[in-house]
């Protein structure tokens, strides 16, 4: 499963995000395998974060049940105050995040699918809990995105959940028997060492819809989900994740209807203080720190990989090898960007 992730070779995040309005920097070499990115030596050389942040540079969590209208809040709200919007992950971020001129197979992307999750939630086969685990490494590598994006060109992010609040869908799909206790013991050990890498977000906010208007609106949209599974949703956020997120992070809660008024909240925004959680203690040394690990995605990626077996997401040497061999030989993929003449790269001799 994780064949895609530990073996990517990231661009740097200013040319990964789209739709970023970031002038563009000199080069020393601009090959795929050489563009000039941040390092020791800028460091060393002066280059520091604190003066480039400013009142909105804040990293802002947009979270909520399934068809809550979180995500025309995140656009809106981004529009207003000039940040950076990111929608929410999907399991086909990494396509579209290095640009894939078409998505590749499941068998390249967690082999899961959320349809057939959907569909058949307790699939024998483990499909919803690699559904699960995918899904937390596509949301902490966009975290990391936006953290570099942050630091990088000190816009501010807004973004669809988080890994912060991933765990309400695994509470959830283990109190409908989606997923065993062994999966939530594999899952809480994989984030104990992943997300304690990372600065939470600087405000949160929670738009909230009952489960019975979820369950109604998904339903008129032809989604058969479960009332049991979305109320189960709803709970984690009420009982664990808004009292947690709390301890850290600024917190701002709207029904569906309030959080419509995008000029309220942005309002709202600007009276906070933003006066607790560890951003308060960075400084140019951390941040540099911080920044360094976030534009290693494969640092980034093996994270939330560790060597222990579990059926659901555990494959043999003899599968592992097959879809190595077959990612291998497809278009581009048979060496690094930029080296690859079957899909029409040039001059690979000089660079």
């Amino acid at each position: 499963m994780a064949l895609r992730v530990i073996r990517l070779i990231a661009p740097s995040g200013a040319t990964a995000l789209k739709g970023v309005n970031v002038a563009p920097k000199a080069c020393v070499h601009t090959s795929p395998a050489r563009s000039l990115r941040y390092g020791w030596l800028a460091y060393a050389l002066g280059e520091r974060t604190t003066p480039r942040l400013k009142h909105h540079s804040k990293i802002i969590t947009v979270d909520g049940n399934l068809c809550s209208g979180k995500g025309a809040l995140a656009q809106k709200l981004a529009d207003k105050l000039g940040m950076l919007y990111m929608p929410e992950a999907d399991t086909f971020y990494l396509d579209r995040r290095t640009g894939e001129k078409e998505l590749l197979p499941v068998d390249f992307n967690g082999m899961c699918s959320l349809e057939r999750f959907y569909a058949e939630p307790k699939a024998a086969d483990g499909n919803s809990y690699r559904l699960q685990m995918w899904m937390y490494t596509m949301r902490v590598l966009q975290y990391a995105d936006a953290l570099e994006h942050l630091l990088t060109t000190g816009q501010g992010v807004i973004l669809e959940r988080s890994p912060f609040s991933d765990f309400v869908f695994l509470d959830a799909m283990l109190k409908e028997g989606y997923i065993r206790k062994e999966c939530v013991q594999h899952y809480n050990e994989i984030k104990g060492i992943s997300i304690c890498e990372f600065l939470p977000p600087h405000l949160a906010i929670y738009v909230d819809l009952p489960a019975e208007e979820v369950h109604r609106k998904m339903t008129q949209s032809g989604q058969n989900v479960a009332l049991s599974y979305l109320k189960g949703i709803e709970d984690s956020y009420k009982n664990s994740f808004l009292p947690l997120i709390s301890e850290t992070s600024e917190l701002l809660a709207y029904d569906a209807s309030k959080a419509q008024d995008v000029e309220r909240v942005a309002e709202d925004i600007e009276y906070l203080k933003f006066e607790k959680g560890p951003w308060l203690e960075q400084d140019d040394v951390t941040f540099h720190h911080m920044r360094m690990l976030v534009e290693d995605k494969q640092r980034v990626s093996t994270l939330t990989h560790i060597p222990k077996f579990l059926p659901e997401i555990t494959i043999g040497a003899h599968d592992y090898d097959e879809k190595y061999y077959a990612y291998k030989s497809l278009p581009g993929k048979k060496y690094a960007p930029g080296y690859n003449a079957d899909v029409g790269d040039k001059h690979i001799w000089l660079k």
